[in-house]
């Protein structure tokens, strides 16, 4: 239990230090000044500042966070009027602070942490690609089990026995067995198998008309064999990006699934989880490894980068959303109805997250497992 709760903690951590590490390179990049660039959460244990950035160790043993000169919680930005003349921050301090820079200036700080969640993930997958490698469908298909009676029995199949051909035509997939045998019930069909001992064979089956559901035209269960598939270092990164670019949009599916979902059946749907079910798949998978725990971050990772780039105000594609529309009517939106809208954005993200929660604690009382078996 407690490894688990340390490298859950320590998964969160990584996601969103890589996240705020996106906002305080690009903010460098522009000349912004960085106020502070937070460890954890406040309040603050202790602090050290290296020329004009604070950087301190939090209290709250989650994530981190970057305080922009002249950025408020609304994202318009705006400076404190100081108490004394000599704190009057000058022309130059002005043009340093956030609110100051061109518009894509601030575009691009902002969308730079969605941009690091995502490079994250692609750099993980790209190592585990070429380092560990990836399981993937291998091109032989064997027989697992056989129904006593039914036709594979009868024509002397036997486990173990690896499908070659049906009908001279080459097998590479379970899924070609089972729509062949479909398409030609009670036709004589001629397979060519190789046993276990490396001896080619050819058997002759008639998948029957009539059968149990849950036995087959063939009465056989097969399955395909599976590889590891390691990619050159050079090459991984392109077949990284490319997985990522997959992943990224399952889950963009999915959570429009869990808005339809939430909004027409009021329910969470299947295999949705929040910190307490993400904390209980982290025990999982430490259980299963390294290269499970870093797949997981990769997953988290592009979920992170995802949800933080929807135009939802409180996050990062809310300030985008209001950056955009400064840009298209050049003019700053006003503070206080910004300030309001992210307010309200939090209240809803807070409330989901609440609602995801009481899920997972349902689940967990009801002794649902958090992945599907």
């Amino acid at each position: 239990m407690l490894v688990t709760i340390i490298v859950f903690l320590v998964i969160l951590s990584v996601l969103v230090l890589v996240h705020e590490a996106g906002h305080f390179f690009v903010a460098k990049l522009f000349g912004i000044k960085v106020e502070e660039f937070g460890f954890g959460l406040p309040p603050r244990a202790f602090g050290k500042k290296f020329g004009e950035t604070l950087y301190s160790l939090n209290w709250l043993p989650i994530g981190g966070f970057v305080k922009l000169y002249g950025e408020d919680e609304a994202g318009a930005g705006k400076l404190q009027i100081p108490n004394s003349k000599s704190e009057i921050p000058s022309s130059k301090e002005i043009k340093r602070a956030f609110f100051a820079k061109p518009i894509w200036q601030r575009f691009l700080v902002v969308f730079a942490g969605v941009f690091m969640n995502f490079v994250l993930a692609v750099a993980i997958i790209s190592v585990l690609f070429s380092v560990v490698g990836v399981p993937m469908p291998g091109n032989k298909v064997t027989v697992n089990a056989i129904v006593k009676g039914a036709p594979a029995d009868k024509a002397g199949l036997k486990v173990g026995d690896t499908i070659i051909s049906v009908d001279k035509t080459s097998i590479t997939s379970a899924e070609q067995v089972v729509a062949y045998a479909r398409n030609h019930l009670g036709e004589k069909l001629t397979i060519k198998i190789q046993t276990p001992n490396s001896k080619f064979q050819i058997v002759k089956i008639a998948p029957r008309k009539v059968y149990p559901a849950d036995e087959g035209p063939m009465g056989i269960a097969i399955s395909q064999n599976v590889i590891t598939q390691k990619y050159p270092w050079y090459q991984a990164p392109f077949v990284g990006t490319w997985e990522a670019l997959k992943e990224t949009w399952l889950i963009a599916s999915g959570l429009v699934m869990l808005v339809i979902q939430l909004f027409t059946k009021g329910i969470v749907p299947q295999g949705v989880a929040g910190p307490i079910g993400i904390a209980e798949l982290t025990g999982v998978v430490v259980g299963l490894g390294p290269s499970a725990v870093l797949s997981l971050v990769s997953l988290l990772s592009l979920n992170l980068a995802i949800i933080n780039v929807l135009p939802i105000p409180a996050l990062d594609g809310g300030r985008l959303f209001f950056i955009l529309i400064e840009g298209v009517f050049r003019k700053k939106v006003n503070q206080e109805i910004e300030g309001y809208a992210h307010m309200i954005g939090m209240i809803i993200l807070l409330g989901l997250i609440a609602l995801i929660t009481l899920h997972d604690l349902f689940r967990i009382i009801t002794g649902q497992p958090i992945l599907p078996k």
